[in-house]
């Protein structure tokens, strides 16, 4: 059974700095393209950033290119976000993601709030 499961959300002030990470069990993380997805109130779920599974191919986003990183961490099986430059529009729930023939697997989510 594979099992996505969000950390290191929180509050920030606008120019400041959080770290996502998305532990994978069920799945090793280099095997698959690998999402972070956000969700604001109000507003459609959308597709953040994108890593691929063996290129290591990333995509991003126009509002966070050049702000936001994703990473895999094979070792530990992760998924990492690193979000720098914060402002208050990226405020959402945050969601890992993976689809394995077709079928997406989502995490709980990581709220991160950024508001001075």
């Amino acid at each position: 059974q594979v099992q996505l499961v969000e950390s290191g959300g929180g509050l920030v002030q606008p120019g400041g700095s959080l770290r996502l990470s998305c532990a994978a069990s069920g799945i090793t993380v280099r095997s698959y393209v690998m999402s972070w997805y956000r969700q604001a109130p109000g507003k459609e779920r959308e597709l953040v950033a994108q890593i691929g599974f063996i290129s290591g191919i990333t995509n991003y986003a126009d509002s966070v290119q050049g702000r936001f990183t994703i990473s895999k961490d094979n070792a530990k099986n992760t998924v990492d976000l690193q979000m720098n430059s914060l402002k208050p529009e990226d405020t959402a729930v945050y969601f890992c993601n993976v689809n394995i023939k077709g079928r997406p697997t989502w995490g709980q989510g990581t709220q991160v709030t950024v508001s001075s």
